[in-house]
């Protein structure tokens, strides 16, 4: 199934949720490669351009620019304990938004649509390296089961658009996603972007980090100029509608004190790192494989963890008044 060999007019390339931490990297990664090429057109969407979970605003927004390929970057997105506090509207609001987006898409006659997951979909009870046929072997971890099903069934919506009229509908599942115009908060923000804040203040301050949780659990990290990459090979180059994880090797998975020692010395703070054990881990582990991207992609190379970490740090640090925190 070939997505490029039937288009016979201009690319217009939507995506939704343009502004934010993967649609920032996507934007590096796009100028990085030298811009939109010939015959391309891309326009990136922020929730000030229409309320996706608004079906009459989000088909407005498509026949507006009448796209002919879409990047769906927009969600309701947290951390652990946001997650924890609202899985209801987790649920709501992004089955919302996928559904609108996606039924926009087929009715302005997208050609491809390339959807954003997670690896919070993956079964909580499983084996791991977890692959891509391993999704829908069990729930989520509860945790954020409302934003983790919501997820889930874009991978259930794209099999059921690809059967009934054939559209080239998919999605890519990346690791925890970092870097650089991420949502820096302590109580809504995930796991790196709080502990680069909680380190800023701390260094400023003279005190210590508090850690929350036992620091044990482990994740897997990806750069948003890593991620911004990938997408710009999966819109033009992977033709199935199954996802595909995306995340590095073995390298690419820490654990939570490994990180905040990390951000520590991105960081160039010398204080006390103090976990507060009080506090839920959520997932031990969700360790993704990466060996399918990795079958089509065999030589990339992903930024080392240091060095994208020390990049964050830095635009942190520069960025520190004007950041979403």
């Amino acid at each position: 199934m070939s997505t490029q060999g039937n288009q016979t007019r201009p690319w217009k390339v939507l995506v939704t949720g343009g502004t934010g931490l993967v649609g920032m990297g996507l934007q590096r990664a796009l100028k990085e490669a030298g811009g939109a090429k010939e015959g391309e057109e891309w326009i990136f969407l922020s929730s000030k351009d229409a309320d996706l979970t608004k079906f009459e605003e989000t088909i407005a927004v498509f026949r507006k620019h009448q796209p002919t390929h879409v990047i769906h970057l927009a969600a309701m997105v947290g951390g652990l304990f946001m997650n924890l506090r609202r899985n209801l509207d987790f649920w709501r609001r992004n089955i919302h938004i996928n559904d609108n987006v996606l039924t926009a898409a087929h009715e302005v006659g997208v050609t491809k649509v390339v959807s954003c997951l997670s690896t919070c979909i993956f079964p909580d009870k499983t084996t791991y390296p977890i692959d891509e046929s391993m999704i829908h072997n069990g729930p989520p971890h509860d945790s954020n089961f409302g934003y983790a099903f919501a997820k889930r069934m874009v991978i259930v919506h794209n099999k059921a658009y690809f059967n009934q009229y054939g559209g080239c509908y998919t999605s890519v599942i990346p690791t925890n996603v970092f870097g650089p115009h991420d949502n820096f908060s302590f109580e809504d923000g995930h796991v790196l972007s709080g502990l680069i804040h909680k380190t800023y203040l701390a260094k400023r301050d003279n005190t210590d980090v508090v850690v929350w949780g036992t620091g044990t659990p482990k994740r897997q990290f990806i750069y948003n100029l890593d991620l911004g990459r990938l997408f710009l090979w999966a819109l033009k180059e992977y033709d199935e509608v199954e996802p595909i994880i995306l995340c590095g090797g073995d390298e690419c998975e820490v654990s939570i004190k490994a990180a905040a020692e990390a951000v520590a010395k991105a960081s160039d703070f010398k204080g006390q790192l103090v976990y507060d054990t009080s506090k839920s881990d959520g997932q031990f582990k969700k360790t993704a494989s990466s060996a399918k991207l990795f079958r089509y992609l065999p030589d990339f190379k992903f930024t080392p963890f240091d060095q994208a970490l020390k990049e964050t740090c830095d635009w942190f640090a520069a960025n520190f008044e004007s950041v979403r925190k």
